[in-house]
C-alpha cells in the first residue's frame, strides 16, 4: 500500500522479516524499507503473536537466524548489553471522556436477510470487541454475537445467530468507511462517530 503498510497489521511481521531475508535474491521491485518500519514502529501492537513477528525484523533478523544461532555467544552478549525498548510497545492511559459508535450488521447472502443498526456509547479508547457487548447487551435480540479465543485475539464465529463457514467460506467482515479493518476486534479502538459494519461475507 502507499502508506507503507504490507497487507495488515497480522502480516506485517513475517513480511518484513521475509523481504528482508531475501533481499539480496529476490527483488522483483525495490521495496521502502524506511517507510515499512515506520509504519510499524508507529503501531502500537497488543497481540503477543504480532509482536513476537514483529520483533524480529525490528532487529534486523528474521526466524531463519535461529537454525544458526550460537546461544554460547548471545548469553554473553546479553550480558552486556541490553536491546532498547521498542518504540512499538506502547502504553494505555485510562479511557475517559465517552463516545458513541455507529454500529450495524448486515447479511444479504444467506438465508433470511437481515440489517439493524445502532449507536452505542463506550469510553474513549475502547476496543470494537467492547463496543460490540455493548450492543449485545442493550439489545440482545439483534446484537448477540458468539467468539472464540485464537493466538491472535478473540475471532468473532457468529452474529445475530449466523455463523461462518469454512464450507461455505463464510465469515464476519469489519468494515470502516467501506475499508476491512486491519485489526481484529479485540485490539481496534473505534473512534468518536466512527460507523463500523460488520458484513456477512464470502472469500
Amino acid at each position: 500500500k502507499g502508506n507503507g503498510m504490507i497487507g495488515n497489521t497480522y502480516s506485517m511481521g513475517l513480511a518484513l522479516q521475509a523481504l528482508e531475508a531475501t533481499r539480496k535474491f529476490y527483488a522483483p521491485r525495490k521495496w521502502d524499507c524506511a517507510q515499512a518500519f515506520s509504519v510499524v514502529s508507529a503501531h502500537d501492537y497488543q497481540q503477543p503473536m504480532a509482536i513476537a513477528q514483529v520483533l524480529p525484523a525490528l532487529v534486523g533478523r528474521s526466524y531463519l537466524d535461529v537454525a544458526g544461532l550460537d546461544c554460547a555467544a548471545t548469553k554473553d552478549m546479553s550480558r552486556n548489553q541490553q536491546l532498547p525498548l521498542s518504540p512499538v510497545l506502547g502504553t494505555h492511559g485510562v479511557p475517559r471522556a465517552p463516545i458513541q459508535v455507529h454500529y450495524s450488521i448486515t447479511n444479504m447472502l444467506q438465508g433470511k436477510h437481515f440489517h439493524y443498526s445502532t449507536s452505542v456509547t463506550v469510553p474513549s479508547g475502547s476496543t470494537l470487541l467492547q463496543v460490540m457487548e455493548v450492543a449485545a447487551e442493550e439489545n440482545p435480540q439483534n446484537f448477540s454475537f458468539q467468539m472464540e479465543q485464537t493466538s491472535w485475539g478473540p475471532f468473532v464465529t457468529s452474529i445475530h445467530g449466523l455463523a461462518g463457514s469454512s464450507e461455505d467460506r463464510t465469515y464476519w467482515q469489519f468494515l470502516s468507511a467501506g475499508n476491512a479493518l486491519d485489526e481484529g476486534v479485540g485490539t481496534y479502538k473505534p473512534h468518536a462517530g466512527e460507523h463500523i459494519q460488520a458484513i456477512f461475507s464470502t472469500y
